[in-house]
């Protein structure tokens, strides 16, 4: 007997909501949650937006927080909804940080894409199963709502438009920046540390094996050989047939529940994540041709 369908009967038009916050409750929790954190690493290449990020200091000196927060806000949203209370609180939080930099309609359009395109292409080759149709289309769906509610124009309205902006943003603009490689560096170094001490070197190496080549030359990153690719995709996909013999889930896994959650040992308040202006905020001054950039919120 197969697993019950939670979204069996629901409406991507109407109840994109509801699918998309079974699959990343329910449905595919961990996997969704390493696949928008290798989505948001994936913008750091672009060094509008990597060198950005570095200069703000915030994902190099207070990664951990910067993580947290990104995480949470995100959550906020897809557990109560994106018009809930604490999802409109989540959204000012969101667009007030991004208010506070110079950042083209371009990089957020960019970004947006990367939370459409990496989840379902992780799915597709470590998922424990495919996404459905309609599944496929409230992700979309989702994310466009999401991205309206951000003030992003020219939003993708298919999946397809969504992954092939995301791969011509960057066959067209991944390059090595030195600020860009310092993030991407930094947020290595937590996602590696919240495994066991003596794995961390095996997790490393992991990590990389799942970037692909344009990836790894936009950081300078050397490249993992055949080998240790097709151990470290395998263990994914031993993982996904171990998982489809799993209980569905009876209970959602919240993000804020995880112990790589580490910030907030005793709570938090919504209104306070993330960062407020208490200078001059930085901007893109340094090369005028180059498009400005984002991150994550």
């Amino acid at each position: 007997m197969g697993r019950p369908d939670r979204n069996a009967g629901l409406d991507p038009e109407v109840d994109h909501e509801e699918i998309y916050r079974n699959l990343g409750l329910h449905e595919f929790p961990w996997d969704l949650n390493q696949a928008l954190s290798f989505a948001l690493f994936r913008t750091y290449a672009v060094p509008s937006i990597g060198r950005l990020l570095f200069e703000t200091g915030e994902f190099t000196t207070r990664t951990q927080k910067r993580y947290d927060d990104t995480s949470l806000l995100l959550e906020a949203g897809l557990v109560s909804g994106l018009d809930s209370a604490d999802g409109k609180v989540a959204l000012r939080r969101i667009n007030a940080m991004h208010r506070m930099y110079d950042i083209s309609d371009d990089d957020l359009r960019y970004v947006l894409a990367t939370f459409v395109v990496v989840p379902q292409r992780w799915l597709d080759s470590y998922g424990w199963r495919r996404l459905t149709d309609a599944e496929r289309l409230a992700t979309v769906r989702y994310y466009q709502a999401l991205g309206s509610r951000m003030g992003i124009k020219d939003i993708p309205d298919t999946y397809a438009g969504f992954a092939r902006l995301m791969d011509d943003y960057e066959a067209a603009h991944f390059d090595y920046d030195e600020g860009g490689r310092r993030v991407a560096d930094a947020t290595l170094d937590l996602l590696v540390g919240f495994c066991p001490r003596p794995l961390a070197p095996l997790v490393r190496v992991f990590s990389r094996a799942l970037m692909d080549p344009p990836l790894l030359r936009a950081f300078c990153y050397p490249e993992p050989s055949p080998l240790v690719r097709r151990i470290s995709t395998g263990g994914l996909r031993l993982r996904a047939r171990l998982v489809a013999r799993l209980p569905p889930r009876r209970r959602p896994k919240l993000v804020r529940d995880m112990r790589r959650i580490r910030s907030y040992p005793h709570g938090f308040d919504l209104a306070d994540l993330g960062t407020f202006t208490t200078g001059c905020p930085v901007q893109r001054t340094s090369d005028p041709a180059s498009p400005s950039a984002t991150g994550s919120a």
